[in-house]
């Protein structure tokens, strides 16, 4: 299923989140399966066919009572899909120290550091910058700054801080795995003046060194490679949620689970073949950063 966010907002209500689309997909696969209409399900919950469908959509994300009564009258009874989508209720309705940015950025954005927060590993490609979970400060205010040369100095920091907080997972008490496949070109393209980028590569070599962090690189002399099209990331979740992958785009970001997600995952397994790893991507960092001085 392919999902994006928006940004709408009704009263009393969250906006249409991703976890609040994948708990309303589960609720309407379940009705269906038990043969039920929206207006019997309404019954139930005391509501009309109209805000059933809406729940179903994630546009009114469900609350536990709700989902309990989904459960109920769609006749499931097995104790371990009760608990994944209460789990998931729950989730829907949770704050994270990212909602308190929701006023500065994008939904899918919102979406995308949740993604993060839940994942257990990420498989990221990226063919024109550094992942930004690997980004030093520097580097981050030099990208963010190029993608909009009009952006405030006060909104500018507000997004910098926003992804060195992103950071923090890295370094958790239970840290995400991240695996990391950088085009060369990337890592060559100076961004911020010599001496950021001097200070970006010895952050990657450094990182390279943590046990739950893997960096790679894509040689330009790989030539045509399994992604044309650009970056993606894939992120291996917790239960209950799927495998999700995002590909950003210049609308907003993209998420897709199922095939989609696979298909993602086995493109991140042939750049990988085609990949420098271990001392070679040292090598490569550290001669990189020897001809900026």
């Amino acid at each position: 299923m392919l999902m994006q966010t928006n940004g709408d907002v009704m009263p009393n209500e969250l906006a249409s989140t991703l976890r609040a689309q994948w708990l309303g997909q589960q609720l309407r696969e379940m009705r269906e399966a038990a043969r039920l209409t929206l207006r019997d399900v309404g019954e139930c919950l005391n509501r009309n066919a109209s805000t059933v469908s809406r729940i179903e959509s994630g546009m009114l994300p469900a609350r536990v009572p709700e989902v309990l009564a989904y459960l109920d009258v769609c006749g499931i009874d097995d104790p371990k899909r009760r608990d994944d989508l209460k789990t998931m209720a729950q989730d829907v309705w949770q704050k994270g120290w990212w909602d308190g940015f929701s006023a500065n950025v994008a939904a899918s954005l919102i979406d995308w550091i949740w993604l993060e927060s839940r994942a257990t590993a990420i498989d990221s490609f990226q063919d024109s910058v550094i992942p930004g979970l690997l980004q030093t400060r520097e580097y981050a205010e030099a990208v963010i700054r190029a993608a909009d040369q009009h952006l405030p100095d006060d909104q500018l920091q507000r997004f910098v801080e926003l992804r060195m907080n992103r950071q923090q997972r890295l370094s958790h008490p239970e840290p995400i795995r991240l695996s990391a496949i950088i085009d060369e070109g990337a890592l060559r393209r100076t961004v911020g003046g010599s001496e950021v980028m001097r200070a970006q590569l010895a952050h990657l070599r450094s990182l390279a060194g943590w046990p739950n962090v893997e960096i790679m690189i894509l040689p330009l002399a790989a030539g045509a490679h399994a992604s044309p099209n650009g970056a993606f990331d894939v992120f291996r979740m917790r239960r209950p949620y799927p495998p999700a992958g995002c590909i950003s785009t210049v609308v907003g970001t993209v998420v897709v689970e199922g095939e989609k997600a696979d298909s993602l995952h086995q493109r991140y397994d042939r750049l990988r073949r085609a990949a420098l790893r271990n001392g070679a991507v040292q090598r490569i960092l550290f001669d990189l950063e020897a001809r900026l001085e």
